[in-house]
């Protein structure tokens, strides 16, 4: 509540409890959410001519986000994270699109997403890489099973084709219980 931007001005002491929770999420910018609210949460201690300490609760202090959050080193933090995604093939290096199937039965739910990912495979680039299918991170939701796959690219002519293909071909399937979503650039993977 206090990292959203209120100003207290008598408040001088911070303290982040679990600060490395967000980083064991199955999120490439899980790293960036971390090092961005530590940065935001020790912002709030010690405005105007007051001081301020901010205390850090933490099961991995070496992480680098929790480091260039500390250092307040915006740069480092930056040039770090840009490398990691560079070497795994995510944004801003690569595009990518997440294409999410649900039903009331899982077993429903997996062969479609099955299925999707073969029609999406026979039309994908050699350099075009498929993550997935797999269950989503919370694999049921409101009695629903949820099955995902994460495309990652730099140039696929054919994908907007495919995947407006695919959006056609399921619309019949609502009326049996099936939710496909895409969604391209995913601001998160679960």
């Amino acid at each position: 509540m206090i990292a959203k931007g209120l100003d207290f001005p008598d408040v001088t002491l911070v303290g982040v409890i679990n600060a490395d929770t967000g980083l064991g999420m199955p999120d490439f910018r899980a790293s960036e959410r971390t090092f961005d609210l530590l940065t935001q949460v020790s912002g709030r201690a010690g405005r105007a001519d007051k001081p301020g300490e901010v205390f850090v609760q933490t099961f991995n202090p070496d992480h680098y986000a929790i480091q260039y959050a500390q250092a307040q080193n915006y740069e480092g933090f930056f040039r770090q994270e840009m490398a990691i995604r560079h070497r795994g093939d995510y944004p801003p290096y690569y595009f990518t699109t997440k294409v999410t199937v649900s039903h009331q039965q899982e077993e429903a739910a997996a062969k479609l997403i099955y299925q999707l990912a073969k029609q999406l495979t026979d039309t994908l680039s050699a350099s075009a890489v498929l993550l997935g299918p797999t269950p989503g991170p919370i694999a049921r939701l409101k009695n629903r099973y949820i099955y995902q796959l994460v495309i990652k690219y730099k140039q696929e002519p054919q994908l907007d084709q495919t995947l407006t293909k695919i959006l056609d071909e399921t619309q019949v399937g609502t009326r049996n219980g099936y939710f496909v979503g895409i969604d391209k650039e995913p601001l998160t993977f679960i």
